[in-house]
């Protein structure tokens, strides 16, 4: 057990639970204790979405994400649904990180302490020649190009809602296995319905999720999916977009 929401599985390795962000640092050690409580010598199921993040259900079916989260031993990383119903009720009843010390704050208080200046020193005139050095020169690298670029179109406006396509490119030398999409909204946009992946929203940031059948994406090949949203007045596109936790090219 590593964190309230990162396990070691039998086979060694180290994955995330899908969906929960990290935890508070005033309430790390209650997710952790939560997370053992519930995790450590019991049988789960794990369901992979893609790599390094998994799903996990207790024995009795119910799913560890949405515990934790309507407990308030973590947050969700893009609440919808009953992960937005579970942070709520947990908000509402000051319970995990939602009381004291976190008081719904992701890190603890900072404690200031004033040190006084120490005493300024007369110094003696200098009888030494100045000398001048030159710097030397500063080479730079530029960063390699990123190995994705998403591609967004609008298809259609209407009063309140809107049709989107997104094209995502590997622009990479290696296969893509599974892929977790993240934009975020500026005008307080929402997706209703997605195909070609799944997906999950929390206020303005959005996670879409590849399917089984777009899963993967040679390198020079790639995938699209569309969507319809809800949108109130003005409508502009995503500025970013990261694929896997990596920053893409858009186009």
């Amino acid at each position: 057990m590593i964190d309230g929401r990162t396990v070691e599985l039998e086979t060694g390795e180290r994955v995330q639970v899908s969906l929960l962000a990290p935890p508070a640092d005033c309430w790390a050690g209650g997710a952790r204790a939560f997370a053992e409580k519930w995790l450590l010598a019991r049988t789960v199921r794990v369901s992979a979405l893609v790599p390094g993040e998994v799903n996990l259900r207790l024995e009795d079916g119910t799913d560890y994400a949405l515990l934790a989260v309507r407990e308030g031993m973590l947050r969700a990383q893009a609440a919808a649904g009953a992960l937005a119903d579970a942070e709520l009720g947990a908000a509402k009843e000051d319970r995990g990180l939602w009381g004291a010390p976190c008081n719904g704050m992701d890190a603890s208080p900072v404690t200031t302490t004033t040190v006084a200046a120490p005493p300024v020193q007369r110094a003696e005139p200098s009888t030494s020649v100045p000398t001048t050095t030159t710097p030397p020169a500063v080479t730079t690298t530029p960063p390699p190009p990123p190995p994705c670029s998403v591609g967004y179109r609008l298809d259609g406006q209407w009063q309140g809602g809107f049709q989107a396509t997104i094209t995502i490119r590997n622009t990479g030398a290696v296969p893509v296995n599974g892929w977790a999409l993240r934009w975020s909204f500026a005008d307080g946009q929402s997706v209703r319905q997605v195909w070609n992946a799944s997906v999950s929203q929390r206020g303005s940031a959005v996670t879409v999720t590849s399917a089984e059948h777009t899963r993967s994406i040679a390198p020079r090949g790639e995938v699209q999916i569309g969507f319809l949203g809800s949108v109130r007045d003005r409508n502009t596109a995503p500025a970013s977009f990261t694929l896997n936790g990596t920053a893409c090219s858009t186009s």
